[in-house]
């Protein structure tokens, strides 16, 4: 019996089942979690709160405090078997431990299959499953079973409360039409639930799937990479040795001058030595008969003169290292890598992305290499239809597939837009701004907002979070997979944006100024 009591005690006196999360009132009652915080929810209404066992009442909602000694109870209990738990519940008819298959609830007994058979059928007569928790089926006050459910206060109730009692004119249903009602809802629930858990466990397969393409699309992108910068670092040790050879060349050529030069120079400085020492053997001659006939026989041949000066200065010079072969050397060779890699990076850098004067509006000043538009009160444009009403000013060539980048630069103050249109944009009125169409998209720093940036296509913004901090901005286009990014060449760079659509019009690149400057680098 001592099993029997305490899964009496823990079961709830609103769902009359083992705690399911059991919290606990002020009072010191409790109840499953769910259960409470339905017939909370229901009282709300009425502005009164009040425990559904001992009636307190609450000026406010009551809070709800988590009793984890009993939940921890209440799993246990649920963790036995079911025979387990029927296993001490036995016909009260039967001299001998007969197992109970059905209690009843107005007889207060419970019963074998024998005894079951002899049992009355009357409708007054509750079956259920065997149990010893007979207490909490009959009403607390008036010791009645609980044939009702007062759907005002959300619990079971007997005839007496709904006829007399604190339930008397609430919305009452029988407990069996109401258990029915609830299990067919939740069933639809269930129903809900599954298919909510397959879409979700489908959502996480595909993420999964997505997941593993990009860690495996990771994996090759980085052995790419790897075996770009592999070739790029030996080539670049080639190209080292090449120019290092080259300055070894002209190092062994100007040494190799210098040393016959002072070869030459040595083989002279010994002949005038001997010259010197001759004289002066001369000059100690006492007899000038002697000394004489010595002049007529010695050749007096010494360098004094201006020509014969500048012929000894020019042939000692002999060269030096040329440093502009070194730097031509070393120029190609660096160029030559970066074009051979360049054909591997599946984007084209656009060079020759120039500014259309006949789509500039008036007080845009376009520069005369076609790459700087600023803002102008003093420049006015011929009449043409091409021409924008306002700030904006579109490139001169389009871009219809393939993969392109280009570098912006703006200025650090001022009210910009750029981006990309189609050449049938508006080119007056409000349709005419970019961004505010379906046929332009643009990246722009806004009046309202100078610090930060903002993507519009449609009429619909974006802010992008963190503020702005370079003038430098890239464009990405790709025409095919319908993608226009916007880059920011700050360390590192960094993305801002990304537009995702199907492109139905060639694209130009467009820009939209007010007080300052943008300029497209090439």
């Amino acid at each position: 019996m001592a099993f029997a009591e305490l899964r009496e005690e823990l079961n709830c006196s609103i769902c009359l089942n083992i705690f399911t999360d059991p919290v606990t009132l002020s009072c010191g009652h409790n109840f499953c979690w769910d259960c409470i915080d339905r017939v909370l929810h229901t009282q709300g209404g009425s502005g009164v709160y009040s425990c559904p066992d001992c009636r307190a009442e609450f000026p406010e909602r009551p809070a709800l405090y988590k009793t984890i000694a009993l939940r921890n109870i209440a799993k246990c209990l649920k963790s036995k078997p079911e025979e387990q738990e029927t296993g001490g519940i036995f016909c009260t008819y039967c001299d001998s431990s007969v197992p109970a298959v059905k209690t009843c609830l107005q007889c207060e007994a419970s019963l074998c299959d024998k005894h079951l058979k002899k049992h009355s059928k009357s409708d007054d007569h509750i079956l259920m499953e065997p149990t010893t928790s007979l207490e909490n089926r009959k009403c607390s006050t008036h010791k009645k079973i609980l044939e009702y459910y007062c759907i005002d206060d959300s619990t079971c109730v007997c005839v007496t409360c709904c006829l007399a009692g604190k339930h008397k004119g609430h919305q009452v249903e029988p407990m069996d039409e109401e258990y029915e009602r609830k299990r067919a809802k939740l069933r639809n629930i269930l129903e809900k639930l599954d298919s909510q858990r397959e879409e979700t466990k489908k959502r996480v397969q595909r993420l999964e799937g997505q997941k593993q393409k990009v860690k495996k699309k990771a994996a090759l992108e980085s052995e790419r990479v790897s075996s770009m910068f592999r070739d790029v670092q030996r080539l670049l040790v080639e190209l080292e040795k090449k120019v290092l050879d080259e300055i070894s060349r002209q190092m062994d050529q100007v040494v190799a001058s210098v040393s016959d030069l002072i070869q030459r120079f040595e083989s002279q400085k010994d002949e005038l030595s001997r010259e010197i020492s001759r004289i002066e053997e001369l000059c100690l001659l006492t007899d000038p008969f002697t000394l004489l006939q010595e002049q007529e026989s010695y050749n007096y041949n010494c360098s004094g003169g201006a020509e014969d000066q500048k012929d000894s200065v020019s042939s000692e010079y002999v060269g030096d290292l040329d440093k502009n072969l070194t730097s031509l050397t070393l120029h190609t060779g660096l160029a030559d890598i970066i074009a051979h890699f360049k054909g591997g990076l599946h984007v084209v850098e656009v060079s020759d992305l120039l500014l259309d004067v006949n789509t500039a509006a008036n007080y845009i000043h376009i520069s005369s290499d076609l790459k700087t538009a600023s803002y102008s009160n003093n420049e006015s444009h011929p009449e043409s239809p091409e021409r924008f009403e306002d700030c904006q000013v579109l490139s001169t060539r389009s871009f219809s597939s393939g993969h392109h980048y280009w570098e912006v630069e703006v200025s650090k103050s001022g009210y910009w837009m750029i981006g990309v249109c189609y050449p049938t944009i508006s080119r007056k009125g409000d349709q005419s701004y970019m961004g505010s169409n379906e046929k332009s998209w643009c990246l722009a720093r806004l009046k309202s907002k100078k610090h930060h940036y903002s993507v519009i296509h449609h009429g619909k913004g974006i802010n992008i979070p963190f503020k702005a901090s370079s003038q430098r901005l890239v464009i990405y286009l790709d025409y095919e997979a319908g993608q226009l990014s916007f880059y920011e060449l700050c360390q590192p760079v960094r993305h801002l944006h990304t537009f995702n659509t199907a492109f139905t019009e060639p694209l130009h690149a467009a820009f939209y100024i007010w007080d300052e400057w943008v300029a497209v680098r090439s």
